[in-house]
């Protein structure tokens, strides 16, 4: 399978849960002290990071460290979306639209050199 593809799918797992470690204890914990849902938070970014480095060590092999980044802050924004609107219960916002199109800028010009 394509090194990208595989890198892209294990950032896609490790993105929910680095958004799970970062936003759920604002909804699930937040009447215990802060230092619960950090410790909580660590707990569930431990599985974040198994899953980060390896798709990181993976995709660098065909992509620059830029490229990895863009990459990754795409699929940041692709899953934040549908967490915030379903399980944290926010409005969805024409602004993660304009956000999604200046991504979309980023991924043009990080990875406009394979696009000739």
């Amino acid at each position: 399978m394509n090194t990208v593809l595989i890198s892209a799918g294990l950032l896609v797992c490790s993105n929910v849960f680095m958004t799970f470690a970062w936003y759920a204890h604002l909804k699930e914990l937040n009447n215990k002290p802060w230092l619960v849902a950090a410790l909580a938070s660590w707990g569930v970014a431990l599985f974040e990071y198994l899953l980060q480095v390896p798709a990181n060590r993976i995709g660098y092999t065909a992509l620059s460290v830029g490229q990895l980044k863009i990459m990754q802050e795409v699929i940041a924004l692709s899953v934040f979306v549908p967490f915030s609107v379903y399980y944290m219960k926010e409005p969805l916002k024409l602004d993660y639209l304009w956000a999604g199109l200046c991504l979309l800028g980023a991924v043009f010009f990080i990875f406009r050199a394979k696009f000739n």
